[in-house]
């Protein structure tokens, strides 16, 4: 009795009122409990899901139907004619000549669709109905003509114009009832209006398939829809509920809701409210937050303006030229390895390379130029140079801002990177690099060092740091830094280094120029409390709530 008196407790009006209405014996489905109590459209499928989930009811099974709804073409079709009966009356009329002069008499096909305002293939295919009952034809010149048609089709004709008529008709006025039930109402139906297979004669069924599809049903009189209605019947439980319910005086009528103009107006007097339990835990309140490792760029973004530096950015597809050869990396050399690019397949090469740059870069590879370096001594491929590639490192925008750059000056950028790599915990095959290069006349080895040092203690929060020599050919001195994760251990954090005089005389700049590209997905990393990079991009929205902490606990953000 205690399980049963609690679960009076929790049952919604919704499920009282249905309790209630029906007996024992009675099958119960969605639609017919929203229209013998009155229920709003979805009430129904939430009383009976709960009444379910709490074993009152169980499926009895499930019955298909297949159901017709008339679409904007078939209300058309209703209010000036199927394109049957509208061919046939032009056809006739212009044979007599009631439609105007004699030289109108005998109808091209194309000359119909033109005189309706209807498309040639619906003309086509009414034309085609027709001549199979024997009502039209064409003569020797192709134009329409009306026949007599013999024997037993001598009433089909008109069979098959009054079954169509008949469909829409029946259709139409189906809408018009349902208009007409909720005249007056607050709010207008907003449900569709179907007429049952099992309502349709033996002739109407077989001529809705020639006017009714399934999917793109704009072009056809009717739209098919089947719909499966899954049937319920009560357990011994609800007719206990029933009892402990009557008892109780619990109607499903009870105010679910003490309103201020229920108090000023004093009609809460006399009235029977819900009870409410107070243990009931209160709903999980998510607020809306920006993606942590959106907000970590951000705020990269945001410590690096403070700095005075200033933002570059670029386009994803690149050159050979700028992503590798303005970086003085000689062309079909080893030192290309490290950058497995995705090339594109159309277009495959852009359609120039800005001078003077292209022709002092190539005189740098080929034997130094007028930088002071012997150059590469190899044939500079000025083909190759133009083909087009996804961007494989970010330095490839330091070198294009160079030519333009203030002297002195500082620029930096969150770049979008690809190479081809094996997926791990470090390694992906598209990441961010932070690129940055900062130009003038007292720039150095120690003016780089503090910047790597603000990016692993300060950004990536790294509690241990190192400094390792690099090699890259394009800077010298070249180093790498070093970060200890918690967890992956130590992982380069990224490359600098000196501008090569091969890479910035070329481009115009005649000051010592500091640059670095750092994986701002591995500073993520460390700043996020995570161990694998594929978090960063996690589709598990639950992750995306989590704020962590650096000892790489997580709390819920609110």
């Amino acid at each position: 009795m205690n399980d049963i008196q609690a679960t009076v407790k929790n049952l919604h009006p919704l499920e009282v009122k249905i309790i209630l209405h029906y007996s024992l014996g009675d099958e119960l489905t969605i639609e017919k409990a929203e229209a013998d109590l009155g229920f709003r459209s979805g009430n129904g499928n939430q009383a009976l899901s709960w009444l379910a989930g709490k074993g009152i009811i169980t499926e009895l099974r499930r019955e298909r139907a297949v159901l017709y709804e008339l679409t904007d073409l078939g209300r058309t079709w209703k209010e000036k004619g199927t394109p049957e009966e509208r061919i046939l009356e032009l056809v006739r009329s212009a044979r007599s000549g009631e439609a105007g002069s004699g030289s109108e008499a005998g109808l091209r096909l194309p000359d119909i669709a033109a005189r309706l305002g209807m498309e040639n293939k619906d003309i086509g295919s009414a034309f085609g109905s027709l001549a199979k009952l024997g009502a039209l034809a064409l003569d020797g010149e192709k134009k329409v003509i009306p026949l007599s048609p013999a024997g037993g089709k001598a009433g089909l004709v008109t069979e098959h114009l009054a079954v169509i008529r008949g469909l829409l008709e029946k259709a139409a006025g189906r809408e018009m009832e349902a208009a007409g039930r909720n005249a007056g109402a607050d709010a207008p139906i907003t449900g569709a209006v179907f007429i049952a297979e099992t309502e349709l004669s033996a002739a109407e069924k077989a001529a809705v398939p020639g006017i009714a599809k399934k999917r793109g049903a704009a072009g056809a009189a009717f739209r098919q829809v089947e719909r499966e209605t899954v049937v319920f019947g009560f357990t011994g439980l609800a007719a206990e509920l029933a009892e402990a319910l009557k008892a109780a005086g619990i109607t499903g009528e009870e105010t679910g809701a003490l309103t201020p103009d229920m108090l000023a107006a004093g009609s809460w007097k006399g009235k029977t409210f819900r009870s409410y339990n107070i243990n009931v835990p209160p709903v999980r309140l998510i607020p809306g937050r920006t993606n942590p490792y959106a907000q970590f760029l951000e705020g990269v973004k945001d410590k690096l303006a403070s700095l005075g530096f200033e933002e570059f950015d670029g386009p994803l597809v690149e050159t050979e030229f700028w992503n590798s050869d303005a970086l003085f990396m000689p062309q079909f050399h080893s030192a290309r390895d490290i950058h497995d690019v995705y090339r594109l397949a159309e277009p495959e090469h852009a359609a120039s390379v800005k001078e003077p740059w292209l022709s002092n870069i190539a005189a740098a590879h080929e034997s130094g130029g007028s930088t002071g370096s012997r150059g590469w001594s190899y044939a500079f491929d000025r083909d190759f140079t133009r083909r087009l590639i996804l961007r494989s490192q970010g330095t490839a925008l330091s070198a294009k801002t160079l030519p333009g750059a203030k002297i002195p000056g500082k620029y930096f950028g969150i770049v979008r990177c690809f190479r081809y790599d094996k997926v791990d915990a470090t390694h992906l095959p598209d990441f961010y690099q932070t690129e940055g290069i900062v130009l003038g006349e007292e720039v150095n080895l120690k003016t780089l060092l503090g910047m790597l040092e603000m990016f692993a203690l300060e950004v990536a929060g790294a509690g241990e740091v190192k400094y390792v020599p690099g090699y890259f050919p394009f800077t010298e001195p070249s180093v790498e830094v070093h970060i200890k994760h918690p967890v992956l251990g130590w992982f380069e954090l990224g490359g600098s280094g000196i501008f090569r005089p091969e890479v910035t005389e070329s481009l115009g700049v005649h000051v010592p120029v500091a640059a670095w590209g750092i994986g701002i997905d591995r500073m993520a990393l460390m700043a996020l409390g995570l161990n694998d990079l594929r978090e960063l991009f996690s589709y598990d929205i639950e992750s995306v709530r989590l704020r962590r902490t650096k000892d790489g606990t997580a709390e819920e953000a609110v």
